[in-house]
């Protein structure tokens, strides 16, 4: 493909990501919230944006769909371009350092700059937030997916709470009328005894004036954590009627029983994680290699992995 031709495919896919990401941010992160801050949606969909471009330039090198002669852009062989891309390649080391002191990485026996210190950072910190990841992942989907853990809710249940929510509410505009009337009472009141001179004989009326409305702000305080809690435990309701619903279609079948499938594959690798610790066993073959040797030799795939990798960091290394 010629230069133009790689363009327009970057182009257009990364328009197709970026449009991807915001529906994603819109009608799943926050399909019942209200998101006014527009930068935010920016960057989550311009990060998510250029986290897809990278993976998919990748798999285009291996595949070898774009002309690696696409990347070599003239302006980008200048001296300045290669010294800021120098300054910023240093500050990310510099930050990537910082990161791993907090973990038990650096020892006496190794220099600061040995390759086992640098293995290390890479290892410890690239294993530490894939863990935090996958198990946040494998506990996520099951809970979000299955029925199992669905409660179960009826639409008078919901509709007793949101009942309750409104007494609640009528309740607390009927004080906050009250405590509006008592304070202009009080205020007229006032008024009335400077004018007739005599504010010792009202003096005792206004008081109890005074303490009906701190009693009245106490209740109105109480119905406003009580009205808070109604809220969130309807809309706790409506989202699992709205759970209910979703899993008697099709693709709330679907994922309930890819749930049970992860489920039973996440007791399976925590039970043979620790028969190898347990046993000292080590693997000899990681799931991806698993994989891509039985898209090789069964399925007909034929590609040249290590060749397409190569060649993929020693063009980002050119840029």
């Amino acid at each position: 493909m010629s230069f133009a031709g790689d363009s327009i495919v970057i182009f257009v896919s990364q328009v197709f990501f970026f449009i991807g990401a915001w529906l994603f941010f819109v009608k799943k992160l926050f399909k019942d919230y209200e998101v006014r801050h527009v930068m935010i949606q920016l960057l989550f969909c311009i990060t998510l944006t250029l986290s897809c471009t990278m993976f998919e330039l990748i798999i285009f090198e291996i595949l070898e769909v774009l002309d690696s002669s696409s990347s070599n852009i003239p302006f980008v062989n200048s001296e300045y371009i290669r010294y800021a891309t120098f300054l910023v390649w240093i500050g990310f080391l510099v930050i990537f350092w910082k990161i791993g002191d907090p973990f038990p990485i650096l020892s006496t026996k190794q220099g600061l700059l040995s390759i086992e210190q640098l293995v290390s950072r890479i290892g410890v910190i690239g294993v530490t937030v894939m863990a935090l990841l996958s198990g946040f992942g494998a506990v996520n989907y099951p809970y979000t997916s299955m029925r199992y853990f669905i409660r179960e809710v009826t639409i008078s249940d919901v509709h007793n709470i949101e009942k309750k929510l409104k007494q609640a509410m009528d309740m607390i505009l009927v004080k906050k009328k009250r405590i509006a009337v008592a304070k202009k009472q009080a205020a007229n009141n006032s008024l009335h005894s400077v004018k007739q001179g005599i504010w010792s004989m009202l003096s005792s009326a206004t008081s109890r004036k005074q303490e009906n409305i701190s009693q009245l702000r106490l209740e109105v305080a109480g119905l406003e954590e009580l009205s808070r809690q109604l809220f969130l435990e309807a809309h706790e309701a409506r989202n699992m009627l709205q759970r209910i619903q979703w899993s008697k279609t099709w693709e709330g079948i679907y994922f309930n029983f890819l749930g049970y499938i992860f489920s039973v594959y996440c007791l399976w690798k925590i039970f043979i994680c620790t028969v190898n610790i347990i046993f000292d066993r080590v693997g000899k073959k990681d799931p991806v290699t698993r994989g891509i040797e039985i898209a090789i030799h069964w399925m007909g795939f034929n590609f040249d992995v290590n060749f397409g990798l190569s060649k993929s960091l020693f063009i980002l290394w050119d840029v």
